[in-house]
């Protein structure tokens, strides 16, 4: 067994991701009983990155997980009369059974403290034609809504014209989740609309080709 100070991945068919050890290698065909449990007990080389926790450089943690393509969305809510609303990368179907989502706004959000005391929201999954509206939603102090069409959903919130598709939600719970907050929303309806997902990809918009 031999240790190392540099990052490497740990590869395993079709799978990659990092894990946190100690590289480790291993001759194909020996019992490894002393393998973190996520590892089969035989292999030819295996390399595991000793990383303490603290040391994870944020710069390089936002790289790695860029490389997961996402579409975008719009979370939208009523602050009084007034529409708020911001954009929203983490976004995800959590439960069929109930029919429950999750989102991920930052500590740092100035819209979702506007949006969570009306107990609803909405998120509009935006299409490859709305890389405006993106970053528009994206931007702090300005009038997001000047010149977006958009009609109140189920829940009341905000749907946003011409969106890919629209999910009603109200806010099930709310869960600490470090410089984020998790969301749980209870969906109340949904619609999809006609086109093609907006997707952002290693800090970049771009679109979907089958």
């Amino acid at each position: 067994m031999t240790d190392t100070a540099d990052p490497v991945v740990f590869l395993a068919g079709d799978a990659a991701s990092f894990i946190t050890g100690k590289m480790l290698e291993v001759d194909a065909g020996i019992e490894t009983p002393n393998l973190p449990p996520c590892l089969p007990e035989t292999s030819s080389i295996w390399r595991v990155t000793t990383l303490p926790e603290s040391e994870i450089d944020r710069g390089i943690f936002r790289t790695v997980l860029g490389h997961f393509a996402s579409g975008v969305a719009v979370v939208t809510g009523m602050d009084g009369a007034e529409p708020v609303g911001f954009t929203c990368q983490s976004f995800f179907s959590l439960s069929i059974d109930p029919p429950l989502i999750a989102i991920a706004p930052g500590r740092s959000s100035t819209s979702w403290p506007r949006i969570e005391p009306a107990g609803c929201f909405s998120v509009s999954i935006l299409s490859d034609g709305q890389e405006h509206l993106a970053r528009g939603f994206a931007a702090s102090g300005a009038d997001k809504f000047q010149g977006v069409g958009w009609t109140p959903g189920r829940t009341g919130a905000p749907r946003l014209a011409d969106a890919l598709a629209w999910v009603d939600c109200q806010i099930e719970d709310v869960h600490d989740a470090g410089d984020h907050v998790l969301v749980i929303g209870s969906v109340k309806a949904l619609e999809g609309g006609r086109g093609e997902p907006l997707v952002f990809y290693r800090a970049g918009f771009g679109n979907f080709q089958p």
